[in-house]
């Protein structure tokens, strides 16, 4: 499997975010993006997952089967800052419907609604509507969401906020664990994310607006 880019510059309205952004990520590989607010994190994450156009440069994957015409982002989970679930229903019912409506890519199997609860220590509240819970909560049943269907690619826009440091270490298992199966992670973080094996890429962003990029 592999997940590369080449060259990749992104604009947010008339603003140039940036250019020139390369990466190569392999079986079991992760990249964390450091740097200052607004300096390209997330629009790169973003780019990645196909919700946001580059403006030039290409992305390509390659599966474990050696094709390459799949989207980098239908082979992705993004969790991005807001968790995607609905408040009037419940932990359940939220996680079976990602499970259902996602399903799993060939090359791996999701958990239940209930063993993916469980696996972020939450098994005994799946019975509650999602709005009730806390912010840490929410977040911890957020990060489920990518257990019930199988990705290889995860890409997490400041997986940890609203965490406490039990959680921060749990999802950090979590994440290894993805990378020992042979997975790819792709995070933009302001805080270490405790992950034994990572490369790091500092944003820088870029100021002015209209630059030359397209030589």
């Amino acid at each position: 499997m592999h997940l590369s880019a080449e060259n990749l510059a992104a604009r947010r309205g008339e603003d140039l975010i940036f250019s020139n952004v390369s990466l190569n990520l392999t079986d079991g590989e992760a990249l964390v993006l450091t740097g200052r607010n607004g300096s390209g994190k997330s629009t790169l994450l973003r780019v990645v997952a196909g919700l946001l156009r580059q403006e030039k440069g290409r992305i390509t994957f390659i599966g474990n089967d050696g094709e390459s015409g799949r989207p980098a982002g239908e082979a992705s989970h993004y969790l991005g800052h807001r968790n995607a679930m609905k408040s009037e229903l419940t932990v359940a019912e939220n996680l079976t419907f990602w499970k259902t409506f996602l399903r799993d890519m060939p090359g791996g199997f999701g958990l239940s609604a209930d063993e993916a609860a469980d696996a972020v220590g939450l098994a005994d509240i799946t019975h509650l509507p999602f709005g009730y819970l806390s912010a840490g909560q929410q977040r911890r049943i957020a990060f489920a969401k990518l257990l019930v269907a199988y990705r290889p690619i995860w890409i997490l826009d400041e997986p940890t906020a609203a965490l406490d440091s039990s959680a921060d270490q749990l999802f950090a298992q979590l994440i290894m664990a993805h990378q020992k199966s042979g997975g790819i992670v792709l995070a933009a973080t302001h805080q270490p994310l405790g992950l034994e094996v990572a490369q790091e890429m500092h944003m820088t962003g870029f100021t002015g607006v209209n630059e030359g990029i397209w030589g």
